[in-house]
């Protein structure tokens, strides 16, 4: 796992879009992209989309995978997952509409869409670099605490503190779904390369226990330590309870040219 410690959210955000864009040129134009929703990865989807105006970053054969949905909400819903990427991913990034990809949460479907969802990153040839953000409990997708760490696409029931930090985009917590489809934590495994974004101290303690805590169901974020290619970008307040931060920020300040492509 790669550490990265920026000294502000603006930093993270031009960081991790930088990261992510070098494995996009990587890959080449039919990059898949996995995309998370919520307020941390915002600044990388930002200066994304400053790389696609400026000509530096062309996603327009790009695929897209979001990486959950709420289940039950009415179709076009705007605190629907399929709406928050569209507003916040799809058109700022430049993706074809019709490439980017959300977990059916309509419970006419809900039986199936798991297996659907899997089979359709299979189809796509798997994903090269997948966003995330972590949650105040360690969550990442919605893979609360006690899911397993091989799991796939599933329906998973909210913890009320997640239903809690979610009430902000709504009108109230009762109107909260209390059940979501995500990516299981052995799907977002199998993506090639992984850039998650942590900011603020509400998140410090979650941090720490991701990078530096045991591997464990009740840290889900800490399934990224088996990952090859995983790098964690965070700002000074979210890397607060590190304890090995000095050594992270050393890490990344002095790694020599010649290492920078395979990290």
């Amino acid at each position: 796992m790669e550490v990265i410690i920026c000294h502000d959210p603006d930093c993270a955000g031009e960081v991790s879009a930088a990261k992510v864009a070098q494995v996009c040129k990587e890959a080449g134009p039919g990059v898949v992209l996995g995309v998370a929703t919520g307020s941390s990865p915002l600044k990388t989807y930002q200066n994304l989309a400053q790389m696609t105006r400026s000509g530096e970053l062309d996603l327009s054969q790009a695929t897209a995978f979001a990486l959950d949905e709420y289940v039950g909400l009415p179709a076009g819903h705007p605190e629907s997952y399929h709406e928050v990427i569209r507003r916040t991913v799809t058109e700022p990034l430049g993706l074809d509409p019709a490439r980017v990809h959300v977990p059916d949460g309509s419970l006419a479907h809900i039986a199936t869409a798991g297996d659907r969802y899997e089979a359709a990153i299979k189809a796509a040839g798997g994903i090269d670099v997948q966003i995330l953000g972590l949650g105040a409990n360690g969550h990442i997708g919605f893979n609360e605490p006690t899911s397993s760490l091989s799991s796939r696409t599933r329906v998973k029931m909210l913890t009320p503190g997640t239903r809690a930090d979610n009430a902000r985009f709504f009108a109230s917590v009762d109107e909260v779904p209390k059940h979501c489809i995500t990516q299981g934590l052995g799907t977002i495994l199998d993506a090639r390369h992984i850039v998650l974004v942590a900011t603020g101290t509400v998140k410090a303690r979650a941090v720490a226990a991701m990078i530096e805590g045991p591997l464990t169901a009740m840290c889900p974020g800490s399934v990224l330590q088996m990952h090859r290619f995983a790098t964690v970008i965070v700002d000074e307040a979210a890397a607060g309870g590190l304890a090995l931060g000095d050594y992270y920020r050393q890490a990344y300040s002095e790694m020599p040219a010649w290492l920078q492509v395979h990290v």
